[in-house]
């Protein structure tokens, strides 16, 4: 049996055209954003959309456009490390969150080695995205030079590691990190150990620097028994913790680069039978939700992920929508969050 209901048409640009009095022509140019229209025009354009219901045909628009309306955020670390550690946790739902209220869409991109950061390489010069921001780049990382020889828009979060030019957002860490140990220098400690971040990524090296700054500042020399690379895991902390106390067993403060490597400093120390602040005080970095749970509560320095998420995203829309220079940066500052484990 034939179905001869009659449908309700679906309005075409032509018809809001007519009921605005206006050209085809402009009423394209309001649905996809152009500068090119008079105030009065576009309230007549947009009035008639309303009352015709009319939805553009995205497909159609990206073809003028040449936009996907999709931006990808890349993670360069494994998808275990991506979805555990608390720092990347906190800028995927802020970016997420900056972008709730646009028609923007959001893809999750991981990379854990080159061939995969050369495969979503190509994605992006495929015209999928219309721009990136690259969290977690590492000093051999490809990703940001195929992207920028593409010439898709980018923001990195953190420093460029050679000082590209390139846009990025970034805290303090080296302020934070002599914030860190100033601090524990003015209760007392003399004998400071420092674990570091990885040392191909800005932040480890920045966090590290900012730790001997403080030092130095004091009259306090830096030993390199007393520095001991880690990862920014929990597993990380606590290795290498156990190296530290092996080293130098008459330490009496660390400055851990990470919270959940304090975390996992602060099980190492509790093995080892060493009470904290009393023996050993420890101070980390990033202020994230673990901090206030462990045991004792850490002492650490917050980073302004609150301001550092939709300045990620304005940077990136500002390049897109071609009213922004390609390398703007911001450096936010970060602060001293005082607990008990110094």
């Amino acid at each position: 049996m034939t179905d001869t209901t009659p449908r309700a048409a679906v309005p075409t640009l032509d018809e809001v055209a007519v009921l605005a009095g206006v050209s085809r022509a402009t009423v394209s140019r309001v649905v996809n954003d152009s500068p090119r229209v008079s105030p009065e025009a576009r309230e007549a354009v947009r009035s008639a959309i309303a009352e015709l219901r009319y939805v553009p045909n995205r497909m159609a628009r990206s073809l003028v456009t040449r936009r996907t309306d999709t931006i990808a955020l890349v993670l360069n670390e494994p998808n275990t490390q991506v979805f555990s550690d608390p720092f990347f946790a906190s800028i995927v739902r802020g970016v997420s969150a900056t972008l709730a209220d646009t028609d923007l869409n959001l893809v999750l991109l991981t990379a854990q080695d080159e061939r995969e950061q050369q495969k979503i390489g190509r994605y992006a010069r495929q015209g999928h995205v219309d721009g990136a921001i690259l969290m977690s780049v590492h000093s051999d990382d490809p990703l940001p030079d195929i992207l920028a020889e593409a010439g898709v828009p980018l923001v990195m979060c953190g420093r460029p590691f050679d000082d590209r030019a390139v846009a990025y957002v970034d805290a303090d860490n080296r302020g934070g990190a002599e914030v860190a140990t100033a601090y524990l220098i003015a209760t007392g400690r003399r004998r400071i150990a420092t674990i570091t971040g990885p040392l191909d990524m800005i932040a480890g090296v920045d966090r590290l620097a900012g730790h001997r700054a403080a030092l130095a500042a004091a009259g306090l020399q830096s030993f390199p028994q007393l520095e001991a690379e880690g990862d920014f895991t929990e597993a990380g902390g606590a290795r290498a913790m156990e190296s530290l106390l092996g080293r130098d067993p008459g330490l009496d403060a660390v400055f851990v680069a990470s919270d959940p490597m304090a975390v996992g400093a602060l099980s190492a120390l509790r093995l080892a039978g060493r009470r904290v602040p009393e023996d050993v005080a420890v101070v980390g970095f990033d202020d994230a939700a673990v901090a206030t749970r462990c045991d004792p509560p850490l002492t650490t320095i917050a980073q302004p992920l609150a301001d550092m998420t939709p300045l990620l995203t304005e940077l990136l829309l500002r390049q897109i929508e071609g009213a922004g220079e390609a390398v703007e940066s911001r450096v936010c500052r970060t602060s001293l969050v005082r607990r008990a484990s110094a």
